[in-house]
């Protein structure tokens, strides 16, 4: 760990880069947006442009904004995750999910090196919420998928509990990323479906993942929070 030294505001090369996040932060929205419209009109091409886009322009804002490397390094797994499946096939589902898996061990190694802990009670209530729905989900998937999605769901739902430790937006993010892949885990399974089901599915995930990265980098703002990367000037 590292101090770089940084005022708030910004001077030398850490301001120069912070002018740069808005537009970045921007073209991250008008990306989602886009992609969420081509998935409502059904337009398969606009989704396979614009979804390999999302996760590398929320990277960029955040590294911009000075975020820890760990953050960064989470939604870059993402973007890997993203890309393996857009793939309709099972050896690239696996490959996806493992990077997705990654990256929530970076989410997990950061939100360790807070100070706060979060609430026992609500690990206690995701434990019990992913207990029920692998027992419900479990007949239904495929063989060879289940016991790397039960790996994989164990995984996620640690770090939608320990997400709360930074505070009310990364708490979100964390529950709303479990909702993603519990839809994603429906559609698998063949249950009934939401009408639009890849729209409700993107529109929690980027959700997720813009609140993980604003609980963040909210936290690690000068003077906010307790937790060891509560500076921005400190880079993990």
């Amino acid at each position: 760990m590292t101090a770089t030294a940084s005022r708030p505001g910004g001077t030398g090369h850490t301001g120069r880069a912070a002018r740069f996040a808005r537009p970045v932060l921007l073209a991250f929205l008008l990306a989602a947006a886009v992609d969420l419209a081509g998935l409502l009109a059904g337009a398969e091409t606009v989704h396979l442009v614009a979804k390999p886009l999302l996760m590398p322009l929320l990277a960029g804002y955040a590294a911009l904004r000075g975020g820890p490397r760990l953050l960064v390094a989470a939604l870059l797994f993402g973007w890997g995750g993203d890309v393996f499946l857009l793939a309709d096939n099972d050896p690239a589902f696996l490959v996806g999910m493992g990077s997705f898996a990654v990256g929530h061990v970076c989410y997990l190694t950061l939100f360790g090196r807070d100070r706060a802990r979060a609430p026992l009670a609500t690990g206690a209530g995701y434990v019990l919420v992913l207990v029920v729905f692998l027992v419900l989900i479990w007949p239904d998937l495929p063989a060879e998928l289940r016991i790397p999605l039960t790996g994989y769901s164990l995984l996620l739902t640690a770090m939608a509990w320990r997400a709360g430790a930074p505070g009310r937006y990364a708490a979100a993010g964390g529950a709303l990323f479990l909702l993603s892949d519990a839809l994603i885990a429906t559609g698998i399974a063949a249950w009934p479906q939401a009408p639009a089901p890849d729209f409700w599915v993107m529109f929690t995930y980027i959700a997720a993942q813009g609140l993980l990265t604003l609980g963040v980098l909210t936290t690690a703002a000068p003077g906010r929070g307790t937790g060891a990367y509560r500076e921005r000037g400190i880079s993990v």
